[in-house]
């Protein structure tokens, strides 16, 4: 493997020597310089696989250098070294397209890591970090669809993993946004660390502090033992914050806290701990609506939304149906261990008119439905459960969400009377499914389908 060759540029002596002497010991080739425009003529003049450089130079500005790479040659990652109180320029210069940023004084373990991590980048074993690796992430990618708005969303994944900015993901529920995230993990240069997603609507106010930060063995009643927390379990990977939205105001402040130092304080600790995580969020919410009404920190959401990544309802990409229908088939059949399933044309025509509240999800649900009731290969259209399109709040003029949040009650409480209905039916038969079934009027494939659906062991 080549020796790695890295430009740094900063007007401070000192800081030029420690980063050298660093770079050095990881056995990586180093070019130091202290202005400005001696930065621009090596660049030009030479190849670097990454270049560290300072905010503020007497004869320039490292914004404008930040331009300038992204310009001529975006291939090359750039990260800033930043002053302690100046991370408001440090997420403008993410915005711009730098890789990543340390804040001085350099955290030598946090800068060595970020330097791992950016030189990953420009190995040539590793295309899928190219910025032109849009094509190839599309071959591979689990975002199935050749509709124009599924095109640009593998692109925009392919340019964000190459980055250490904070995205915001934001879409429709069910649409696929925790889906998008491990792609961006997947696709970067995290890709062996972990990848913690965290539904921060599902976890008690009372106990959020501890699940993201950790907690100390005796912090509090019922602490028995030392937690790591969800921050720790992420260090080197991703950390996921879908629903984020649902975030309390208290827990947000230390949120803040965290990304700001890349610290964390567990509860119970009497220092904090450095921590190297990407952060990814996701929500379904108009976030800048929160913000105007007081329900979620503006400063806040201005760090985690560096960048914004939409992702497009179905309803937006009818063109894809048809292979997300035999994607989503072929799991069926492969998991449930049945010959293979198609769709009948008219059922995907009756597809096509349905506007998919729920949007993929929604999708996934029909066809589990639809194969439970069909004992051939073919799906006809009369095996497609879904609300009539021409129902009032359905059609183009409804609102998907409201459908949504309108059906849950009632899916809980059908699911409840299932449960009890299979469950009864079990014990009845001493937990003879075939038995079961019959005591039902199920096949076997539907009594199959609905024990898993409900988690029935």
């Amino acid at each position: 493997m080549s020796i790695k060759h890295v430009l740094v540029v900063d007007d401070e002596p000192d800081i030029c020597e420690l980063l050298e002497i660093t770079l050095q010991r990881m056995g990586i080739e180093t070019t130091t310089t202290t202005r400005m425009t001696r930065a621009v003529e090596l660049l030009e003049g030479h190849r670097f696989d990454l270049c560290l450089t300072d905010m503020r130079m007497p004869d320039g500005d490292g914004l404008d250098l930040v331009r300038r790479i992204q310009d001529r040659c975006p291939e090359l990652p750039v990260a800033i070294i930043t002053a302690h109180g100046s991370i408001d320029t440090a997420v403008q210069a993410l915005k711009l397209g730098a890789f990543d940023f340390v804040t001085k004084p350099v955290d030598l373990n946090l800068l060595r890591r970020l330097i791992d991590s950016a030189l990953r980048l420009t190995e040539s074993s590793g295309p899928e970090f190219a910025a032109e690796s849009g094509s190839r992430a599309a071959g591979a990618s689990p975002l199935l669809g050749n509709s124009p708005a599924m095109v640009q969303l593998r692109n925009r994944v392919a340019r964000l993993a190459r980055s250490q900015a904070p995205v915001i993901i934001v879409g429709e529920s069910g649409s696929g946004k925790e889906l998008v995230a491990r792609e961006i993990h997947r696709l970067g240069p995290r890709a062996d660390g972990p990848f913690i997603p965290v539904n921060c609507g599902a976890i008690p106010a009372e106990l959020m502090e501890s699940e993201f930060f950790g907690h100390r063995k005796g912090a509090f009643t019922g602490a028995v033992q030392t937690r790591v927390g969800l921050f720790r379990e992420a260090h080197g990977g991703t950390l996921l914050l879908d629903e984020v939205a649902e975030l309390p105001l208290p827990l947000q402040v230390k949120l803040l806290r965290a990304l700001q130092e890349r610290a964390i304080k567990p509860v119970g600790a009497s220092r904090e701990e450095p921590v190297d995580v990407r952060i990814l969020s996701a929500t379904h919410r108009d976030l800048s609506a929160d913000v105007a009404e007081g329900r979620f920190r503006q400063d806040l959401y201005y760090r985690l939304n560096v960048v914004e990544l939409r992702v497009p309802p179905l309803r937006e990409r009818y063109e894809d149906l048809e292979e997300l229908t035999r994607h989503i088939l072929a799991r069926i059949a492969g998991q449930w261990g049945i010959p293979s399933l198609s769709l009948s044309d008219d059922a995907l025509a009756r597809l096509r008119q349905h506007p998919f509240p729920g949007n993929v999800r929604e999708l996934e649900n029909i066809l589990e439905r639809a194969a439970v009731m069909v004992d051939g290969p073919i799906i006809g259209c009369n095996a497609l459960d879904f609300p009539d399109c021409s129902r009032a709040g359905t059609g183009p003029g409804g609102d998907p969400a409201a459908i949504v949040e309108g059906r849950v009650a009632l899916d809980d409480h059908l699911a409840e009377q299932e449960r009890r209905a299979l469950e009864a039916a079990l014990a009845q038969t001493a937990g003879n499914r075939t038995a079961a079934a019959r005591v039902l009027g199920l096949s076997f494939r539907q009594m199959r389908y609905r024990l898993k659906k409900l988690g029935i062991d």
